[in-house]
């Protein structure tokens, strides 16, 4: 028998710069109508308690979703960390759930699947795995590590996975939902997952 779930807070990283997407701002390019970012609040907002949008771009845009939008507090987009660490050191929960703003069919029960594995294994952190990838930027991580994580980004490195391994973590089998962690980095693969879903 599971004890009872602490209360969580998701952030959905959107502080990214969008290279690979012409330089476009990933979480407000549309799929079927709508910008990426309101598929995924859509899907993690019923899991946590709290929800905050990590964006270094477009903060307005952003904020008219609803939920608290946040730049990072280090310069220069360092990558997805910096924006977990900008969370950690906000939100009111022990624990923080993680999911990008480029993922559009999150499982509806992730943040559950992953507090389970981190209470069973007792770990600090929970790492989301689709059978084939290893998915850091889907995880559960225990906010205490914040101190920590300000001091491996302050000796200039950057790796998430990196910094996972150097704690208590969990990998969490969803190789039943690999649909779900289907992200879009191009404009040409949200033509092909808009494509396909209409095929359907």
């Amino acid at each position: 028998m599971h004890k009872q779930r602490p209360q969580m807070t998701a952030v959905i990283l959107a502080g990214g710069m969008g290279r690979r997407m012409g330089g476009r701002d990933k979480g407000l390019v549309e799929l079927k109508g709508r910008p990426l970012i309101a598929h995924v609040i859509e899907a993690i907002e019923p899991q946590v308690s709290h929800l905050l949008i990590n964006a270094n771009r477009n903060q307005p845009v952003y904020a008219r979703f609803g939920p608290p939008v946040l730049p990072d507090e280090l310069d220069d987009f360092q990558g997805p960390l910096a924006g977990i660490l900008t969370a950690m050191r906000k939100v009111p929960t022990p624990l923080l759930l993680v999911v990008p703003c480029d993922a559009p069919h999150l499982p509806a029960d992730l943040g559950t699947r992953l507090w389970r594995a981190m209470a069973d294994a007792d770990t600090e952190i929970a790492v989301a795995h689709d059978g084939n990838h290893l998915q850091p930027v889907h995880a559960l991580i225990t906010t205490a590590l914040a101190d920590d994580l300000e001091s491996y980004l302050g000796s200039g490195k950057r790796k998430i996975d990196q910094w996972y391994t150097q704690h208590r973590m969990v990998v969490v089998d969803f190789s039943d939902r690999p649909e779900a962690f289907v992200n879009i980095n191009t404009l040409d693969e949200r033509n092909e997952l808009e494509g396909n879903e209409q095929n359907r």
